[in-house]
């Protein structure tokens, strides 16, 4: 079995190559159901966003499975398979893990520290559980990268600190005003980037907010959105003075917002505090109006450096979030190698051979006075027997291991004899060291040799 990821994301393909390979969420269930369906996928779950589409999958062969997967892909959206290698990347084994745990931390996404994708992720798996795709351990992994993302979030503070204009806009607004809540925004211009920082806003409590557009019905359609006011453009100053906040994003090529009409504006605002973003190219605000008394001027410019000095920030915590992923990791890995078959076999050979070392003794104890020969007797008839009782579940369970449900088998294997909880009590790396030296002290060829030489 093993742990396979096919995907591309913003950093391998382009926008026009990425939408042609969507899984939106009305088709996962069919996708999932048709991809488990090769006798090579025993578990899938489709993390399909704008950004990324990635497969995650339990195969059974390693480069047969990644074909499986890659075919999948190329037939399921009617896709030249050659062409569509170019934008790919595949990871296998502890990479896999290592990937998914870095995806749901934002440390792979185009903004890091974005929070979006973590729900994007859980989603996912959710319609993998739906769909009956997501067996024991993609339960254990998906459910173990959301813990991760949680212990990035709340252990570091890769997501505290503003990376995109709009939000820069209000970190700044947050530092001229004590509070955003009850505050009004004037929007000049009906663009894009104007509207988005006027919701960031609205989101941090600016209470009302006014339009001004030199189409007015422009103004109108825009105001509607935000439940607020359009105003003419002819009234823009008159009505400058009853807001704490101008949003400035014109087509204009030269200044609208000037000097002398803020300095007259100043006069009717009782000296309160004026917080004026200009996020126009040409700029639509003259930078004199910086040097008025109680009005703050910030261009886009500011709003870059604003932006970058956060990323900057962002790194450092993303440093610290890739020592808790590595933490992670580790202990994902521990767990799965525990449902390897060897590891399973020989920790059940050691339980075995613990129990049976118990009940020898007890078994000499009440015997008294045997020979040395006598007790080796006794000694090779229970090694015998063991063995003998051992060899056929062992057997099997070997066989399994290749199969579509070598997970399912080896965990209920692991599940009868008592393993799991053998480890939760006595620690899982304590009590796997116990049974592999205790297995080491009676290996099969020796149970052989003993069982032999009693002629069992």
């Amino acid at each position: 079995m093993h742990l396979t990821l096919v995907g591309l994301s913003h950093k391998t393909a382009p926008i026009e190559i990425r939408e042609k390979l969507t899984f939106p969420a009305h088709r996962q269930a069919d996708a999932l159901s048709l991809l488990c369906s090769s006798e090579w996928v025993a578990e899938a779950v489709i993390l399909s966003t704008c950004n990324r589409t990635e497969i995650y999958a339990v195969t059974i062969g390693e480069d047969t499975g990644v074909d499986a997967v890659i075919d999948f892909m190329a037939e399921y959206h009617d896709l030249d398979r050659h062409e569509l290698v170019r934008y790919l990347y595949i990871t296998r084994g502890e990479a896999v893990v290592k990937h998914l745990f870095r995806v749901v931390s934002s440390l792979d996404s185009m903004v890091i520290g974005e929070a979006q994708i973590l729900g994007q992720t859980k989603e996912a798996y959710e319609h993998s559980l739906e769909s009956g795709t997501s067996g024991r351990a993609f339960n254990r992994l998906f459910r173990q990268s959301f813990e991760v993302g949680k212990r990035v979030r709340t252990e570091t503070d890769i997501g505290e600190n503003a990376v995109s204009i709009s939000y820069a806009a209000v970190e700044l607004a947050r530092k001229v005003f004590d509070s955003l809540e009850g505050r009004t925004i004037l929007v000049l211009g009906a663009g894009k980037m104007s509207e988005l920082t006027a919701k960031h806003l609205m989101c941090n409590g600016v209470k009302a907010v006014l339009v001004a557009n030199r189409t007015y019905e422009r103004a109108v359609e825009l105001a509607e959105r935000f439940e607020g006011e359009a105003i003419r453009y002819d009234d823009l100053f008159a009505r400058m003075a009853e807001v704490d906040i101008v949003i400035s994003s014109t087509a204009a090529q030269h200044y609208v917002i000037t000097r002398d009409a803020v300095a007259a504006t100043l006069k009717s605002r009782g000296g309160r505090s004026l917080f004026l973003i200009d996020i126009a190219v040409p700029r639509d605000i003259e930078p004199t109006v910086n040097e008025l008394g109680n009005v703050f001027l910030y261009d886009i410019d500011d709003l870059n450096g604003v932006v970058e000095s956060n990323l900057d920030e962002r790194m450092r915590e993303a440093r610290r979030a890739e020592v808790i992923i590595d933490e992670e990791i580790a202990s994902f890995l521990d767990w799965l190698e525990s449902l390897e078959v060897v590891p399973t076999i020989a920790a059940i050979r050691g339980k075995a051979e613990v129990i049976r070392s118990a009940e020898l003794e007890k078994a000499l104890k009440r015997l008294g006075g045997l020979s040395d020969k006598e007790r080796q007797t006794v000694e090779a008839l229970s090694c015998a027997i063991v063995s003998k009782m051992l060899h056929g579940p062992t057997a099997r369970l070997k066989q399994a291991a290749g199969t579509k449900d070598g997970f399912t088998v080896v965990e209920t294997a692991r599940h009868l004899y008592g393993l799991e909880e053998a480890e939760a009590r006595h620690g899982h790396g304590v009590f796997r060291n116990l049974l592999n030296l205790r297995a080491k002290e009676l290996t099969d060829d020796k149970c052989k040799e003993m069982g032999d030489s009693v002629g069992c």
